[in-house]
């Protein structure tokens, strides 16, 4: 064997033993002057004996009760994934592991001599730091003051950048895939974040130190509390009670079936809007995001429009709905509007369809216009609802084969255990939804905040296993609503290039859940006369954005576009709701009034009602 000199890795593992000496030295030192008294001796024994028992009681309960904890909290499914991604990321070359190891020693060398270690020492030293990479969850000092923690998050950002970038460079990998991949990726480094472990996050340090190890007691029962009920808390859920400070505009349920229940607003004005108004909500979500509370609600500012409210409550699925398909929803947004106008005596409805029941609104469309019935709904309103799913977003990670089956797997009983749902859609944003919680909660001990929209996002609702098979498969895999007659409900086919009903069309810059091309592509296969608004914020805010709170934005363009692009360029802004448009542009379609009186007042004299509103079903688990 030739020699050929010295070898050149070899600089690049003495450099950082050597920084990283100089840079624990200061630490070593201050702890060797530091000694624990007695009484702080006893009390971090106190501490990890509490901790060890109620570890030691929580295994026992789960050895008595093996299906207790829901699957998605096993940490030998979040291993295997794990594995299954490493197994698909590609190897470095030798060229590549260099450059790695040489601007990874780069990073080192300039961020400790912004603390006068090493030897790029710097200016940096006296207090003026300007670290290269920044990121909102080490914006505490306490991420900067010691150079070990610096270091600690800047080696950790530089790392996530490069193994997002070795994603972008496979080669040969389907675009799906590579989507798929990033969506893994993001999940995993996210997860590894040293903010998310309390012997590399400072701020846990110092509360640790401050509060003698309490924080970590009252974290503890935070998360065993959680594992005990399946599902990552967001507020205190004790704060809200149904009907009292949380869905509780008065009304009452007028009528009932199986699948759903029909809340009727009580009205608050003397005349009202001839024609009314159903409000068919996700479901997949309770009602009541419509209806969180006096300031926010929608159904409560639709009412105090003049509008005569109805709003669908669907049940929770349960073992009894494990053959409910996709006729079911389309025919019970029949049924409801059917009832109304039978309730009412009127010829037609108006209609809002949010999210997915916003799909099943437009097949519902769909299906009154081939059986000559379009003019039961005089309107039809979508909130970030999407019928054409090729640009559907992240949510299109979770519907190849693989993840289909996994998630029939979970369905034994025919539904879908909710929790599944919140879990998914919370690693859409793992670091707001969930790793700021495990922070907070977990490791700092703190109090859960009394937010009620964090309520409604954990108030979960079960799905019939068979029609959410098919949603994802038929809808978000194949795309088949846009295809003309491929998808049929009782027999009849759907084409939505039938519907000719005047739609106003509510999409949400920020959404993640349903992009705003998606939605926009409603305007590609609707025939009739649509008017699209862009609103400020996601699938949530972007929607419950009352006209008194200021907040946002939204953009209309008047003029004849061809694509979102077209309708974002020539867009005019407008502070604050969209909610004031809508309404204007319900009234251009029917402005005739009537008397709030007779069964406009649901419970009056003579009219039997089933309860008071927000329901049963809502009530449901």
């Amino acid at each position: 064997m030739t020699d050929t000199g010295p070898d050149p890795y070899t600089n690049l593992f003495e450099e950082p033993a050597k920084l990283a000496r100089a840079m624990f030295a200061p630490m070593a030192a201050g702890a060797q002057g530091s000694a624990l008294k007695p009484e702080d001796m006893q009390q971090w024994a106190q501490v990890s004996t509490k901790l060890q028992t109620m570890w030691l009681e929580y295994q026992s309960e789960q050895m008595r009760d093996p299906a207790a904890m829901m699957p998605f909290l096993d940490p030998s499914r979040w291993m295997t994934l794990a594995n299954q991604w490493y197994q698909q990321m590609p190897l470095a070359g030798a060229e590549q592991q260099k450059a790695l190891w040489e601007e990874g020693l780069a990073l080192w060398h300039g961020v400790l001599g912004q603390y006068g270690i090493g030897p790029e020492a710097g200016a940096g030293s006296k207090g003026e730091r300007e670290l290269p990479r920044k990121d909102r969850r080490f914006a505490d000092e306490r991420w900067r003051a010691h150079p070990a923690f610096a270091l600690i998050h800047q080696t950790y950002l530089f790392l996530a950048e490069r193994v997002g970038e070795m994603v972008d460079k496979i080669e040969g990998l389907p675009a799906d895939k590579r989507e798929q991949l990033r969506f893994t990726t993001r999940a995993i480094t996210e997860a590894a974040s040293p903010a998310n472990f309390p012997i590399t996050n400072p701020v846990v340090l110092e509360r640790t130190i401050e509060s003698r190890g309490e924080n970590l007691v009252k974290g503890m029962e935070h998360l065993l509390a959680d594992l005990r009920r399946g599902q990552l808390s967001h507020t205190d859920a004790s704060a809200f009670t149904l009907g009292e400070n949380i869905a509780s505009t008065p009304g009452k349920v007028v009528h009932e079936t199986a699948l759903y229940q029909l809340i009727q607003y009580t009205p608050t004005t003397e005349k009202v809007m001839a024609t009314p108004l159903v409000i068919f909500p996700p479901w997949i979500n309770r009602f009541y995001i419509l209806d969180l509370n006096p300031k926010k609600s929608f159904v409560r500012w639709a009412v105090e429009q003049g509008v005569t409210v109805f709003m669908v409550s669907w049940k929770s699925a349960d073992a009894s709905m494990k053959d409910v398909v996709w006729d079911d929803y389309v025919r019970s947004q029949i049924d409801a509007i059917d009832h109304i106008r039978d309730r009412l005596d009127v010829p037609s409805v108006h209609a809002i369809g949010y999210c997915v029941a916003g799909t099943t609104l437009a097949a519902t469309l769909a299906l009154q216009h081939r059986r000559g019935e379009q003019d039961k709904v005089k309107s039809a309103t979508f909130f970030t609802a999407q019928v054409d799913f090729e640009k559907a977003g992240e949510l299109l990670h979770f519907i190849d084969d693989q993840q289909l089956s996994t998630i029939a797997a979970l369905s034994p009983d025919g539904y879908l255990d909710g929790r599944y749902m919140a879990a998914a859609f919370n690693m859409l944003r793992g670091t707001d939804l969930i790793w700021n919680y495990v922070v907070n909660n977990y490791m700092l001990g703190e109090d859960y905040p009394a937010f009620d929209l964090l309520h409604w996002n954990g108030d979960v609702t079960n799905l019939p296993a068979k029609w959410h098979q098919a949603y994802l498969k038929d809808l978000y895999r194949d795309n088949r609503l846009v295809q003309a007659d491929a998808m049929s409900v009782d027999g009849t086919p759907v084409d939505l290039g039938l519907v000719a009903t005047p739609a106003y069309i509510q999409a949400g810059r920020e959404d993640h859940i349903a992009p705003a091309e998606s939605v926009w592509r409603i305007t590609d296969h609707f025939s009739g006369p649509l008017r699209f608004v862009l609103a400020g914020s996601g699938h949530i805010a972007g929607v419950v954005n009352p006209p008194a709170a200021g907040k946002y934005q939204y953009w209309i363009n008047e003029d004849p576009v061809r694509s979102l692009d077209e309708f974002r360029d020539g867009a005019t802004e407008h502070k604050g709701s969209w909610w004031p448009d809508w309404i204007d542009w319900l009234r251009t379609q029917d402005s005739e009034t009537v008397a709030a009186k007779g069964k406009r007042k649901p419970g009056g004299k003579g009219d039997r009602v089933i309860e008071n509103a927000p329901g049963r079903y809502v009530m449901t688990r």
